[in-house]
């Protein structure tokens, strides 16, 4: 009998390269696409493209396995990051991750590989999918391993996508990840991870933003109204941000010598039509403390909203889950949340998401939120 076909999307990565390995060892006639999707800069030191594909292939050789090298990178610009440039020119901060894996993972890669003869496609994030008979509906859930979980990453994949997709990362631990690449001889076994944008990599971002949007520079003012600095163009900015600020040593208007002079600025609001970046000085601060937010443009894996009531979500990826309360919104793909506790930095354009327990409900993209004294 034929074995199933699963296409494996080889980043180069130990994650993968181990999903490769698993599936193997299931059984499935497992082949391998490198997809490179990104080329404006190619050559430059921050795009590791050229050096990962020779890591996915030497994991394919080591494997076994076919490997294909496949170029979305028309689809990439066209989808992803022509929406990340308008999110910035209009003062959001979007999450390119978000939508690389709706559009380009999850929706060309996908394409690609059923017109392979696959029946699956899998890849090295760490979450789960769990078919659930009583609903038949499928159901995206958090990876075991906490500090590593990804669903937050994939709360947009649909039904027709979770139901041909694999995880098989997902069920373990990063150590026990690193620790089967050493035992069976992986070239990438200690390959640190990658960060930076999806498919972009690390580079120093700001440099990287002001090649594709100009800068207007403009003032940098603090709750007294007082000017203490001048920022390069709010698109450079997010809420919450620390570093890069250019205001270090400034002492808020008002505070007592001593102690709290040296407290760190964060960025509080961004003024587009002044053109005026407010910060404020202190973690706590309450211009950064957030009761409720909106969102639209929601997605939800079940295919339609949950029920109004108790949830839990996160504002950001590297947040644990915040009780709220689900309330529908007044457009249609809208809805607000209102949390227990205040949330800390919420981020338009950044990403609303909602669980059940370990399950991934979907979510939305955050529109606008509440402070908490209002």
């Amino acid at each position: 009998m034929a074995r199933e076909r699963v296409v494996v999307g080889l980043s180069g990565g130990v994650d993968s390269a181990v999903t490769a390995w698993l599936l193997r060892e299931q059984g499935y006639e497992v082949i391998g696409i490198f997809m490179k999707n990104w080329e404006d800069d190619d050559d430059s030191e921050y795009c590791s493209s050229n050096i990962d594909f020779v890591d996915a292939a030497a994991v394919a050789d080591v494997l076994g396995i076919e490997i294909e090298h496949v170029n979305f990178a028309a689809d990439y610009k066209d989808r992803v990051f022509a929406e990340f440039l308008r999110e910035y020119q209009a003062g959001r901060t979007p999450n390119p991750d978000i939508l690389c894996n709706a559009e380009i993972k999850f929706k060309s890669f996908l394409d690609h590989a059923m017109r392979l003869g696959a029946e699956r496609i899998a890849t090295g994030h760490y979450a789960r999918v769990r078919f659930n008979p009583a609903t038949g509906l499928h159901e995206l859930l958090k990876g075991l391993d906490p500090s590593k979980d990804q669903s937050y990453f994939l709360h947009r994949l649909n039904q027709a996508q979770l139901s041909r997709t694999l995880f098989p990362v997902g069920e373990l631990h990063k150590t026990e990840v690193r620790r089967i690449a050493a035992d069976i001889g992986l070239p990438n076994a200690r390959k640190k991870d990658s960060t930076g944008i999806c498919f972009i990599g690390e580079r120093p971002f700001r440099e990287f933003l002001n090649r594709y949007i100009a800068g207007a520079p403009g003032p940098i003012r603090e709750p007294g109204g007082r000017t203490i600095g001048e920022h390069a163009g709010l698109s450079f900015y997010t809420i919450g941000q620390r570093q890069g600020l250019g205001i270090g040593g400034v002492r808020a208007k008002g505070a007592p010598r001593g102690g709290g002079e040296h407290a760190p600025w964060f960025v509080a609001r961004k003024d587009l039509e002044r053109n005026t970046l407010w910060v404020v000085q202190g973690h706590d601060h309450p211009w950064l403390q957030y009761a409720a937010l909106q969102a639209e443009d929601a997605s939800w894996v079940a295919g339609a909203a949950p029920a109004p009531g108790a949830l839990a979500a996160k504002t950001r990826y590297r947040q644990s889950d915040a009780g709220c309360v689900l309330q529908p919104g007044e457009a249609p793909g809208a809805f607000a949340l209102t949390f227990g506790e205040a949330q800390w930095a919420v981020t338009p354009g950044q990403s609303a998401v909602l669980y059940d327990g370990e399950v991934c409900l979907g979510g939305g993209v955050i529109a606008g939120a509440t402070l908490q004294e209002d």
